[in-house]
């Protein structure tokens, strides 16, 4: 596996940021739904660079993005952080336990089941702390957590093979 530099993991960084940005800018019939296209870089890093490297740029798209969004240390930075860190780390064990098992997709589905489980999770903790209310809404969050992660995982495949024909060296990659 590769190690990225500095410069690397600024622009997957960028790139993440720019999806956050892209994303947001396409209204919403539910105000905290979101695609979660920034996570396709994430999981691109993940598979290509390793943990360490993703959780990075995953620390770093949450703080700029609320930041730039004014939402630093507010509600809904807590629940981006705590689910998009749980998310990786769960990928990140799942690829390093079992390194061919899942492909981008599957690894992308565990990903988005374990970000949804933090934030409701949080949101029960912190904020709602009625069970009757996380309980009546998990389905939701679930289905549309299995239909995001399952865009992402497909889109995160096509350019990593897009990446491997145009001759990029990719290691320890099996989609």
């Amino acid at each position: 596996m590769q190690s990225p530099n500095r410069y690397q993991i600024a622009l997957l960084s960028a790139y993440a940021l720019a999806l956050h940005g892209f994303e947001s800018m396409f209204p919403s019939p539910v105000p905290w739904l979101r695609l979660g296209l920034a996570n396709i870089v994430t999981l691109i890093t993940l598979l290509l660079y390793g943990l360490r490297p993703a959780v990075t740029v995953t620390l770093i798209r949450v703080v700029l993005a609320s930041i730039l969004n004014g939402t630093f240390l507010g509600p809904a930075f807590l629940l981006s952080l705590g689910g998009g860190i749980l998310s990786t780390l769960s990928m990140g064990l799942f690829a390093s336990l079992t390194p061919r098992l899942f492909s981008a997709t599957g690894l992308s589905l565990i990903g988005a089941l374990f970000h949804n489980g933090a934030q409701l999770l949080l949101a029960y903790a912190l904020f709602i702390q009625r069970i009757e209310a996380v309980l009546l809404i998990t389905p939701l969050i679930v289905l549309l957590g299995t239909l995001t992660g399952t865009i992402n995982g497909i889109v995160s495949e096509l350019i990593i093979n897009n990446l491997k024909k145009s001759g990029e060296k990719i290691q320890n990659v099996d989609t």
